[in-house]
């Protein structure tokens, strides 16, 4: 498949991340700890429990689209998951691979561009999960949903967990107590060019290929898309806690699901993700 320069600058900048991110998201240490998750992976199980059978993923299939190095896609196959993670950058799918490997765990790692997954994936699954950050890469928000629906079983569950495009519309560079928007919140499908040479985990490694393209996607569109797919949306939330630093007013706390990044006390007012639960029906 070939590929729009946007999305080959997106995929330079992610193979150039790995390292940083093996180190940052604590790989060795997800090695070493048989009994370790991601927390990303505990949040999302949580939020999924109540649509899934016994509240597990425990001997279901389950597909990963945009699954980086696979922390949590291999959190998945610790709570007895059969899982197959996708993603776009070769660099991420081949630490990935290494990472299972290490670990012990029983996974498979495709490359590819996610809305071409039905293309080089063969199998149906009982679960497909999205997670945090993952959206914003996506031009094609609608060939998206139908690669969802493609991919799922009937019956299957759908989950997703991302940004709230509430966040995505705030000045990130503001130090003092106030929350502005300064940003389009309805994206109107342009996308916009980053130029950056770190990323959200804490480093003093820095990039050489800086150049990212987002597409912003308002929660408006995510469930239409998914709708017009032929899923049945069975749920949908807003949470106030985020994995990284997304304004400088956050401080991180404990959570029942590890550490993360929330807004003071006094400015808890707005939601920081969404997450939505669909299904497709027979």
């Amino acid at each position: 498949m070939d590929l729009p320069p946007e999305l080959l600058a997106n995929r330079r900048n992610w193979d150039e991340r790995v390292p940083i991110h093996l180190e940052g998201y604590g790989t060795d240490a997800f090695v070493a700890d048989p009994e370790r998750l991601s927390d990303v992976a505990r949040e999302d199980l949580a939020l999924m429990a109540p649509h899934l059978p016994g509240g597990s993923v425990a001997g279901l299939d389950l597909l990963h689209l945009q699954c980086h190095i696979g922390t949590d896609t291999l959190s998945f196959a610790r709570l007895g998951a059969r899982v197959t993670g996708v993603d776009l950058s070769p660099a991420s799918v081949a630490a990935a691979r290494s990472l299972a490997e290490r670990a012990g765990l029983a996974a498979t790692f495709v490359e590819s561009e996610v809305t071409a997954t039905p293309e080089v994936v063969a199998d149906r699954f009982d679960v497909v999960h999205t997670s945090i950050g993952a959206l914003c890469w996506l031009p094609d928000l609608a060939a998206w949903a139908r690669t969802v629906a493609t991919m799922l079983r009937p019956g299957g569950l759908f989950f997703v967990r991302d940004t709230h495009p509430v966040l995505a519309s705030l000045d990130d560079e503001r130090d003092d107590d106030l929350l502005v928007v300064t940003r389009d919140h309805l994206g109107g499908g342009a996308p916009e060019r980053w130029d950056d040479e770190t990323t959200y985990v804490e480093s003093d490694v820095r990039i050489t290929s800086t150049e990212t393209w987002e597409w912003k996607h308002p929660l408006s569109e995510v469930v239409t898309v998914l709708l017009d797919a032929g899923l049945r949306i069975t749920s949908l939330g807003e949470q106030t806690t985020l994995p990284w630093r997304a304004l400088p007013q956050m401080v991180e706390e404990d959570t029942p699901h590890g550490r993360a990044w929330v807004l003071p006390a006094r400015r808890r007012r707005l939601p920081l993700t969404f997450s939505l639960t669909a299904v497709a029906d027979g």
